[in-house]
């Protein structure tokens, strides 16, 4: 038995069988952590949903921004932008059976000793803490009045934590650092301004997983998110979003050992972008 973490698919349906014949995944005996972004901007959205829910017994993932957006597009709240490719999904027979699904798949997991989460937790998150605080948006997101929350899903305030945050507000603020994150400034606030690689990064900005005293420190954080970052990993932060739609790989991390698996990828969409 082997549990493999692969990052962002982004609906990139055909290298994603490829890396899977490729570890030679077995689905009565493996399992796939995923670390969301299962759809958009790559040409196979439907096909990766449906690969998914079929395999749902074997398979973990984690919301990412473009599930989330997926959400809210299908209940009327998301503008459809002109590189999106999700029109698939939107408009196939099974749409509803799927979207309901995806909609109470969870923002972050803790297993085996490694937690993994779309983008990143912010500094002041304990392991702990970080969960209780996903089961809250969870939860909503699960519940009757899940239509609340994608109507003011999008934007980027509140940008610091603090526990006296209420309602959407403080769900917002859970939701962006969990699927958007990369950067934190030097005043303590999330900053989602700057999405490119980690050396030409302003200076007054610092990555999530580098700022002193992160209180999630001590468990490995399985993300994706970052596609300009690549594959990176170290003790306590095993970044596997390596660039799959924009030309780069696919890749798989079995945590058992953390052996490394990798798949060259067409460029799906104009390479140098970021997500």
């Amino acid at each position: 038995m082997a549990t493999y973490a692969i990052g962002d698919l982004q609906g990139c349906f055909t290298p994603f069988m490829a890396l899977l014949r490729q570890i030679e995944f077995n689905p009565g005996r493996d399992t796939l952590w995923l670390t969301g972004d299962l759809v958009n901007r790559g040409p196979e959205s439907l096909a990766v949903l449906r690969w998914v829910f079929e395999h749902q017994d074997c398979t973990q993932m984690v919301l990412g921004n473009h599930d989330l957006h997926l959400l809210a597009v299908s209940e009327g709240y998301g503008k459809i932008h002109s590189d999106d490719t999700i029109g698939d999904v939107l408009d196939a027979a099974d749409s509803k059976l799927l979207l309901d699904w995806l909609r109470c798949q969870p923002l972050m997991i803790y297993e085996q000793g490694y937690a993994m989460v779309h983008a990143g937790l912010l500094p002041e998150w304990s392991i702990n803490k970080a969960l209780r605080l996903a089961e809250e948006v969870e939860d909503e997101l699960s519940g009757k009045d899940y239509r609340k929350l994608f109507a003011k899903l999008y934007g980027n305030k509140p940008s610091r934590w603090h526990g006296e945050l209420k309602g959407m507000d403080r769900w917002r603020l859970i939701i962006n650092a969990m699927t958007r994150m990369r950067f934190i400034n030097s005043d303590g606030e999330l900053d989602l301004s700057y999405k490119g690689e980690l050396d030409s990064a302003p200076a007054s900005l610092q990555p999530w997983f580098a700022v002193e005293g992160r209180r999630s420190m001590d468990t490995p954080i399985v993300c994706g998110h970052w596609s300009a970052l690549g594959l990176m990993l170290t003790e306590d932060v095993l970044a596997i979003d390596s660039g799959c739609l924009w030309g780069g790989s696919l890749t798989a991390v079995r945590l058992e050992d953390r052996a490394q698996f990798s798949l060259p990828c067409p460029p799906y969409r104009q390479i140098g972008k970021v997500k």
